[in-house]
């Protein structure tokens, strides 16, 4: 593998392309407006980038405006694949409900395309966590004892078994940490040490030292962790949130920091965004938020390209798109 230039990111998930629905090739539009890089990529894939029209068969759709989108769709019924912006597409759920079952348009996602900087944020915040910055970082004068613990041999429970998790899986393996995936299914998640469906979440979560949650926001997902998981954690226990801030219920975390349970958590992501000021999570103590940043439009607008242009290459081949979306279960 080629060495990487100052801040490259890879997606890890580029080669795992999905079998079903084929659209017919044709024209793609890049909406609400498009960029050189993005058109470059539809021209790598050997596609052609042009306005919107009747002749349109792929739809890049760089914004979370569902309406918008839903009307486009009904104007333009020759579109056969959008591709969405983001991993998390619950903003789009009107969308799919609209469309049922049918085979077209095929859906796809940015999901697994950002999993590196996700993962390598998740790393850092939970690195921060363990290690007592939140607090450190808000003193204002030479704080005793000396706090913190290390990372070395945890174990790490990770809901979630896509990109982000395959990626910590891996960024995690220097620290010769237990690992505990969380998913729908029980199927093992190579590198793993085990592998359980959420219907054990419960079981786990008073073993784990670090919880990572890096699953999609789904209904079934929302409120996950909430005052009856928090209390099954060890007090020593870290939380790190890369995925929504709908997993969590905030009201029953802040409520725990400020009992002096968890060592810490911290947070990418809130409900809402942007958390509104005056917040009590804001103020709650041992935690550190730092406002879904954990991947920059520096970051994302290369790895977005990449995974444009080789689902461009699918519509206009053999059909085998990547990050494809179910519509039914949401992402």
């Amino acid at each position: 593998m080629t060495r990487r230039t100052p801040g490259e990111h890879r997606d890890p998930v580029a080669a795992v392309a999905l079998p079903g629905a084929r659209p017919t090739p044709g024209p793609v539009a890049v909406l609400p407006a498009s960029t050189p890089s993005f058109e470059r990529a539809i021209a790598a894939g050997g596609g052609t980038y042009a306005p919107l029209s009747a002749e349109t068969r792929g739809l890049v759709w760089l914004t979370l405006d569902g309406p918008a989108l839903a009307q486009v769709l009904h104007d333009h019924p020759g579109i056969e694949w959008v591709q969405l912006p983001m991993a998390g597409v619950e903003r789009f759920a009107e969308n799919f409900a609209a469309h049922g079952d049918a085979d077209l348009p095929v859906w796809t996602s940015a999901k697994g395309v950002f999993a590196e900087p996700v993962a390598e944020h998740a790393v850092a915040l939970t690195l921060a966590v363990l290690r007592g910055l939140p607090e450190k970082s808000r003193s204002a004068s030479w704080a005793e004892p000396k706090t913190g613990v290390s990372l070395y041999g945890r174990r790490v429970v990770i809901v979630g078994a896509g990109g982000i998790a395959v990626e910590l899986l891996r960024l995690l393996a220097p620290w010769e940490v237990d690992t505990t995936i969380v998913r729908r299914g029980d199927d093992p998640l190579p590198g793993a040490d085990r592998t359980v469906p959420v219907a054990r979440l419960d079981e786990v979560l008073p073993e784990a030292d670090v919880v990572i949650l890096a699953a999609a926001a789904t209904a079934e997902t929302k409120g996950l962790i909430g005052a009856e998981q928090l209390a099954l954690l060890k007090p020593s226990a870290a939380l790190v949130n890369i995925a929504r801030g709908s997993l969590v219920d905030q009201e029953a975390l802040v409520a725990a920091l400020e009992a002096g349970h968890l060592v810490g958590a911290g947070l990418d992501v809130t409900s809402p965004e942007p958390l509104p000021d005056g917040h009590p999570l804001w103020t709650a103590p041992r935690v550190v938020i730092t406002s879904h940043s954990a991947d920059t439009p520096e970051m994302t607008e290369p790895l977005l390209a990449e995974r444009i242009r080789r689902n461009v290459e699918a519509l206009m081949g053999d059909g085998g798109f990547v990050g494809r979306v179910d519509p039914v279960a949401g992402y």
